[in-house]
């Protein structure tokens, strides 16, 4: 029997796709971000397990709440791919239920993502930096597992939500941005929108308490001016194909 460690289970989500979400973060990441704010969804092991037929069991509670605004459920992290005998089986029960599936994920993970992919509507996918290097410095790890994802998506049907955390002095500039737009044009397919997110510290209270150094130790959150500027730019940039909550659900 395939079985999954989640690590907790968000009802009423409003930020993680169209419409209103039941967001279930699963266990393990390879990345270790710099500005990561679920330093505890990075071990495999953590969590509380779970089959793929109890955790829908919990999902469709919320159908009647979530599918009236044409939401859905989000699998986010960690990062999802991280297990994938156990993701592929509740999108595959997603699907059975006629619910909206949406993959928040940076494309670092384990196995074979075809199956997967098959049965994701819509991908929310992170990209952390413009260059292999910048991978390294920003998250530990180069972009090699990121390509294996990216040619898997690119043989997909799934939707894409594309994703950049702006970090003030590291990822803010109008350069940066513009590379941005540039690797989504040339890389991810079937983009309908394209969503810059502001640095914040609402984590760092985490690191504490599990004894990790935090890496951005004095950096300020993002200025909310500013993101918006960026965001106008990128959107300016960027070719999407957005949709409405309603036609993507």
């Amino acid at each position: 029997m395939v079985k999954g460690r989640i690590h907790s289970i968000e009802s009423m989500g409003l930020v993680d796709g169209p419409g209103v979400r039941v967001v279930v973060f699963l266990q393990g990441c390879k990345l270790r971000c710099a500005y990561c704010h679920n330093p505890d969804t990075w071990k495999l092991n953590g969590g509380t397990e779970i089959t793929p037929e109890e955790l829908i069991q919990k999902i469709v509670r919320f159908k009647p709440y979530f599918s009236r605004s044409g939401g859905g459920v989000t699998f986010s992290g960690g990062d999802p791919l991280m297990q994938p005998q156990f993701l592929v089986e509740c999108l595959k029960l997603c699907r059975l239920n006629g619910i909206h599936t949406a993959l928040d994920t940076s494309g670092f993970g384990n196995g074979d993502y075809t199956e997967i992919l098959e049965y994701t509507d819509l991908v929310l996918l992170d990209i952390k930096q413009t260059t292999s290097k910048g991978y390294v410095n920003l998250t530990g790890r180069d972009t090699s597992d990121l390509n294996i994802f990216l040619e898997a998506l690119r043989k997909s049907k799934s939707r894409v939500w594309v994703r950049h955390v702006v970090v003030p002095g590291i990822t803010d500039s109008v350069e940066h941005i513009t590379k941005i737009a540039e690797i989504i044009n040339e890389e991810v397919p079937r983009v309908d929108k394209v969503q810059l997110l502001p640095y914040h510290v609402l984590g760092v209270s985490k690191y504490e308490e599990l004894g990790i150094p935090y890496k951005l130790k004095g950096v300020e959150p993002m200025d909310k001016e500013k993101i918006k500027q960026l965001q106008l730019l990128i959107d300016n940039l960027v070719k999407t194909n957005e949709l409405s909550e309603f036609e993507t659900a």
